[in-house]
């Protein structure tokens, strides 16, 4: 079996990629990148009417929280399996599973069967997200990647743009099934437009296996603790039983996921890939920065209707500052990377703009005018949005190619666990301030007599965008591969 991977793996490489055919892999795995992302922002204009034809509206909040419970937990594991079995039936497997969890979504006959649909959806969802990163890492060197950032941050401001329009449109003119029906002919088209191209990437670790023990404590772990962020101060009062329960079984799966880290002979995650301080330091900065970043967004457009007065409609197309400056702000970062030496002080920079502009937000919150708003708002995503290319290819570059897959995978899970501890980070900030508002950040009707909840909110994301940029300050620098070097470790291999 060993000897048919060496086959494959030298016959992989002795057949390169053309320019167009590593276009034709990136494209494709962004189009299944955008169907994950999509299914994140689409769904929520549509509950009330998944409501009105399913019925137990009180299980709505659910679909958002199994698509999160599951995307997040899944992402380790996609990086280590496409390490041992190769990233064309790591890809295709994760697209599968999302259009399963489609189907079953778009045939519910109720509520239960929705929120089973949206799991699976998750559980192919999360892998999309890691896997982009990935195959991109296998495409392109360090040198290079950099500039491929914009094109995620731009597929995440599609989704975020898009998703609410088709949601909205789909469930009021159409019908709500139609959100998840579109998912199967796009997932098809990205399926056959990397088939061919993606058969000539090597699989990168050779004679390794998956780690079922530890991917299983990993996934409890895990889902215990984002229920606990999800259901506390809404569902739940924080020093609740429910709360303080499922936050002590998440810390008892966590040790006993760390003791198997420790003992296992093949852990899920390399203990040298956990070990090196740039993957860790670039990791922490990602979760921290998407704690701020998330946590506040959730929180913005909620501003913008009670302080500044817009309407929902209004307030929505208000946060196109903030997408929009992080897009340009990875697409500088990822244009800027190659020419400087120190290329970490470009994220470092980009920072500490998003912390000067979220402390003015702060100290004008109460009496801002919307300009301004979009102003600070829109330096806020310019400057994180610096940070999110230069995390990533750092810590890509800290790896060789068989740990690819696992530190892409670690770096994507810290991430999306960072926007869900912030947006529950802020929730508490906010409920102690006044702002009764749920996990989700929804309203009816708030009155507020002062904008001190906003501004508390605004200084609490400050400070978490400063602990990330002392992460990042503390991370060291490696000299990033080009085309030779990276040329070089694959023979080695």
């Amino acid at each position: 079996m060993d000897q048919a991977v060496d086959k494959r793996t030298m016959a992989a490489a002795a057949t390169p990629l053309s320019e167009s055919e590593k276009n034709a892999i990136i494209g494709g795995v962004l189009l299944s990148m955008l169907l994950a992302a999509l299914d994140q922002t689409i769904i929520a204009p549509a509950m009330p009417t998944i409501a009105r034809a399913l019925g137990h509206a009180e299980y709505l909040p659910w679909m958002v929280t199994a698509y999160l419970l599951t995307a997040t937990a899944v992402a380790p594991l996609y990086g280590k399996i496409s390490d041992v079995y190769g990233r064309r039936p790591t890809v295709y497997a994760a697209v599968l599973i999302f259009l399963a969890g489609s189907l079953v979504s778009a045939m519910a006959p109720n509520m239960l069967v929705l929120v089973i649909g949206r799991a699976i959806q998750g559980a192919g969802g999360g892998g999309l997200f890691a896997l982009a990163q990935t195959v991109i890492g296998d495409l392109v060197p360090p040198r290079e990647r950099a500039r491929y950032a914009a094109w995620i941050s731009g597929t995440w401001a599609v989704a975020s743009i898009a998703g609410p329009l088709l949601g909205g449109t789909f469930a009021e003119h159409l019908h709500w099934s139609l959100i998840f029906w579109i998912n199967i002919p796009l997932g098809l088209a990205a399926m056959a437009i990397i088939n061919k191209p993606l058969k000539k990437l090597p699989i990168a670790a050779k004679h390794h296996r998956i780690d079922g023990l530890g991917a299983a404590l990993l996934v409890i772990a895990t889902a215990l603790l984002l229920l606990a962020l999800n259901w506390g101060g809404s569902t739940y009062a924080w020093l609740s039983r429910e709360i303080l329960g499922l936050v002590a079984g998440s810390a008892v799966f966590w040790a006993l996921f760390a003791q198997r880290l420790m003992r296992a002979a093949e852990p899920l995650i390399s203990l040298e890939v956990l070990g090196n301080p740039i993957v860790l330091a670039g990791a922490l900065s990602m979760f921290l920065l998407q704690a701020a970043n998330i946590g506040a967004s959730v929180y913005l457009p909620v501003y913008l209707q009670t302080v500044i007065g817009l309407s929902v409609s209004e307030s929505g197309m208000a946060m196109l500052g903030l997408l929009l400056g992080t897009v340009a702000g990875a697409a500088t970062s990822g244009r800027l990377i190659p020419r400087f030496v120190h290329y970490k002080r470009i994220a470092m920079i980009g920072i500490t703009l998003a912390i000067v502009s979220i402390g003015l937000l702060s100290a004008v919150a109460g009496h801002a005018s919307l300009l301004e708003v979009e102003i600070l708002t829109t330096l806020i995503g310019l400057g994180s949005g610096t940070t999110f290319p230069v995390a990533t290819v750092s810590v890509q570059n800290a790896v060789d190619r068989t740990h690819l897959g696992v530190a892409t995978g670690v770096l994507t899970f810290l991430r999306t666990l960072g926007g869900a501890l912030g947006v529950a980070l802020l929730g508490a900030v906010a409920l102690g301030y006044g702002l009764p508002l749920s996990a989700e950040g929804s309203q009816t009707h708030i009155q507020l007599t002062s904008a001190l909840p906003f501004v508390m909110i605004f200084i609490t994301a400050g400070i978490t965008l400063v602990l990330a940029l002392v992460a990042l300050m503390l991370m060291p620098e490696k000299a990033l591969r080009g085309r030779d070097e990276t040329a070089a470790s694959l023979l080695a291999e």
